[in-house]
C-alpha cells in the first residue's frame, strides 16, 4: 500500500491479499466496526445453519472473513475484442501484469505493493484472497485463472475481473474444460457492478454468452450495459445500434425494469477514423459510468449487509428443506424408493413446505438444480430440523442485520453553495498574481507531506468539509483574501469539500505565496490531477 494509507492513524487494518505477507487495506473506523459486526453475525449465526444442513452442496461454500472484508469487485463481461482488458488499462492509465489482447482466462486485477502474478492454484489457497470458492471448479478452471497485483490508486478502492472474450459456437465450450456459467454466477453472486461490455460493431449474442447473462438472475440490480467504441459510428448510424442492441438484449434479459446503458469509447490511443459529432454526449455518459464506479466504495458495505441478508434467507429455506425430506424417511425399509419418490415429486415437496411455514416462493432455489443435487445424497444421513439453530438466523435477520444498517456513517452532506469557501465572507481580490512555472504541474506538488495533516481532520468518503480545514489554512498567516483565493482555485469540483489532491494543491500555493510568489486567477489545468476514478 502507498504511504498515504500508512500515514493514516486513525484508520482501521484489514488484511488483505499478499502470498507472502499481510497487505492492508483500510476502512474508517466507522466502516470497520460495521464489517466486524457483519462477521460476528454471520460466523455465529447463519454460518453453523450452513454447514449442519450441507448447504455448500447446493449453493456456494461459506464465506471466508476474506470475502467480507474484500473491496468492491466489478465484473466485466462481454464477447470477444468489446474491449475489456483495454477499459481496465484505461481506468489504470498503464498496463496490468499478465495482461493481453483476447484474454483467455478469468483475471482478478487487484491492488499489491508490486507487480505480480499468482497463478489460480496458489490463489485459491491463500486465506487472504478471496477465492478460495473457485476451489470447487478444479483444475481445468484454475489453470485458466490468475491474479494480476500491482500499485494503483484506483485498485485501493475497487478490484476489476476479466473475463474470457465469449465466441460463438460449441466449440469453445467444449474446449473449456470447465462450467463457464456456473463461474461466471460464482463471481456475479460477490461482485457489486457486473458490466455487460457490447462493440458498436458487433452486436450479435452467442449461446454461450446468452447462458451466460441468464446465470445472472437474482443479481439484475447489479447490472449495467457498456456500448463500447461509440465513436466509431455517427450519430445517425449510433442510434440504429443502440436500438438493435436495446432489441437483442430484451430477447435475453427477462426483466420488467430497463436496465442502464452507458455510451463509451474507451481506447488507449484513439483511432483516426474516429467521429466527433457525438463527442459531448460520449463524454458524459462516460462521466457517469466513471462517478458511478467511484461511488462503488462508499456502497459496498450496503451490499454486503444485502447479500448476507439474500443468503440467509436461502440458507434458512434450504434447511426447512432439508430437515422435512429428513422427516419424511422410514425408520426402517424401503429408504431407497422413498427418496427417488421424494425426488420426483420435489415440486410437491416444496408446496408443502412453503405452505407449512409461510415462505415466499422466491426464496426457494432452483427445482431442477436441486434435485440434481439430492441425487449425490443419502436423505437419512440429513440433520434434523433443529429450531434453536432457525431462531438464531432469524435473531441476525431481524435483530444484528438491520442494527448494523443503522451503523453505515452517512455520506457527506451537500453544502449550500454560499457556504462552500470558508473564507467567502472576505471580499475577493482584485490583484492578479503569476505562479512560478516550477509550481505549475501537479508532479511538483509534495502531497505525501500533508498525508498525516489530511488524515487527521477525519476525512468521510475520502473528503474534508471547508469549516475543518480552515483553522489549517489560516495557520499559515497568509490573509483571508489570498486564502479566499486559494481555496477557490484548490476547490475546482465547487463542492465546498477537498480531497487529499485538492488539500495538497491548496497548501502547494500557500507555500508558493509564503515564499513570495503569485498564484494566478485560474488553476492551471496541469496542476489537477489526472484521475479516471
Amino acid at each position: 500500500m502507498g504511504s498515504e494509507s500508512e500515514a493514516n492513524q486513525s484508520q482501521a487494518k484489514i488484511a488483505t491479499p499478499n502470498s507472502n505477507s499481510r497487505d492492508e487495506i483500510y476502512y474508517s473506523e466507522e466502516y470497520h466496526s460495521v464489517i466486524e459486526g457483519l462477521k460476528r453475525s454471520y460466523n455465529d449465526k447463519i454460518k453453523p445453519l450452513e454447514t449442519t444442513y450441507n448447504f455448500e452442496g447446493f449453493h456456494s461454500p461459506p464465506l471466508t472473513d476474506s470475502d467480507i472484508e474484500a473491496k468492491p469487485i466489478v465484473l466485466l463481461m462481454g464477447q470477444y475484442s468489446t474491449g475489456k482488458t483495454t477499459l481496465i488499462k484505461h481506468l489504470l492509465e498503464k498496463e496490468y501484469p499478465g495482461s493481453h489482447v483476447g484474454t483467455d482466462r478469468f483475471v482478478a486485477v487487484m491492488n499489491g505493493i508490486e507487480e505480480r502474478v499468482i497463478p489460480g492454484n496458489a490463489a485459491a489457497v491463500n486465506r487472504q484472497l478471496p477465492f478460495q470458492g473457485l476451489n470447487k471448479f478444479g483444475q481445468a478452471f484454475l489453470s485458466r485463472f490468475q491474479v494480476s497485483q500491482l500499485p494503483s490508486p484506483v485498485l485501493e478502492n475497487m478490484t476489476f475481473i476479466d473475463t474470457p472474450g465469449i465466441l460463438a459456437g460449441d466449440k469453445q465450450r467444449i474446449d473449456r474444460g470447465y462450467n463457464f456459467t456456473e463461474v461466471v454466477e460464482w463471481f456475479a453472486e460477490r461482485a457489486d457492478l457486473i458490466l455487460l461490455i457490447f462493440d458498436s460493431h458487433k452486436l450479435d449474442i452467442s449461446n454461450e454468452f446468452k447462458l451466460a447473462i441468464h446465470s445472472l438472475r437474482g443479481h439484475e440490480e447489479k447490472v449495467r450495459i457498456l456500448l463500447n467504441k461509440a465513436d466509431m459510428v455517427d450519430g445517425q448510424q449510433l442510434m440504429r445500434v443502440y436500438g438493435a442492441m436495446m432489441w437483442s438484449l430484451g430477447k435475453v434479459v427477462q426483466t420488467p425494469e430497463v436496465m442502464r446503458v452507458y455510451l463509451g469509447s474507451f481506447w488507449i490511443e484513439k483511432p483516426r477514423n474516429a467521429f466527433d459529432d457525438c463527442r459531448l454526449l460520449i463524454e458524459a455518459e462516460q462521466k457517469d459510468l466513471l462517478n458511478s464506479l467511484r461511488d462503488l466504495p462508499r456502497n459496498a458495505t450496503i451490499r454486503k449487509i444485502n447479500e448476507i441478508v439474500k443468503r440467509a434467507r436461502l440458507a434458512k429455506v434450504h434447511a426447512y428443506i432439508i430437515g422435512h425430506l429428513k422427516k419424511e424417511m422410514p425408520a426402517m425399509f424401503g429408504k431407497t424408493s422413498k427418496q427417488e419418490e421424494l425426488i420426483e415429486k420435489l415440486d410437491k415437496e416444496f408446496l408443502k413446505i412453503q405452505q407449512r411455514h409461510h415462505l415466499a416462493p422466491g426464496d426457494f432455489p432452483n427445482l431442477e438444480r436441486f434435485k440434481q443435487g439430492l441425487n449425490l445424497y443419502k436423505f437419512e444421513k440429513f440433520s434434523n430440523l433443529k429450531p434453536q439453530i432457525i431462531e438464531k438466523v432469524d435473531d441476525a435477520l431481524s435483530v444484528d442485520l438491520p442494527k448494523l444498517m443503522t451503523e453505515i456513517p452517512q455520506g457527506n452532506k451537500l453544502i449550500a453553495p454560499t457556504e462552500r469557501n470558508p473564507f467567502s465572507e472576505s471580499p475577493r481580490t482584485s490583484e492578479k498574481y503569476d505562479l512560478p512555472p516550477d509550481y505549475w504541474d501537479f508532479s511538483a506538488v509534495n502531497k505525501q507531506s500533508i498525508i498525516p495533516q489530511f488524515n487527521a481532520m477525519k476525512p468521510v468518503n475520502g473528503k474534508v468539509p471547508g469549516t475543518k480545514i480552515k483553522p489549517v489554512l489560516m495557520e499559515t498567516g497568509l490573509d483571508t483574501v489570498i486564502l479566499a483565493k486559494i481555496w477557490n482555485l484548490s476547490d475546482w469540483d465547487k463542492d465546498g469539500y477537498m480531497d487529499s489532491d485538492q488539500f495538497a494543491v491548496a497548501m502547494h500555493l500557500c507555500k508558493a505565496v509564503m515564499a513570495g510568489g503569485e498564484i494566478p486567477e485560474e488553476l492551471p489545468k496541469a496542476m489537477i490531477p489526472e484521475r479516471k476514478i
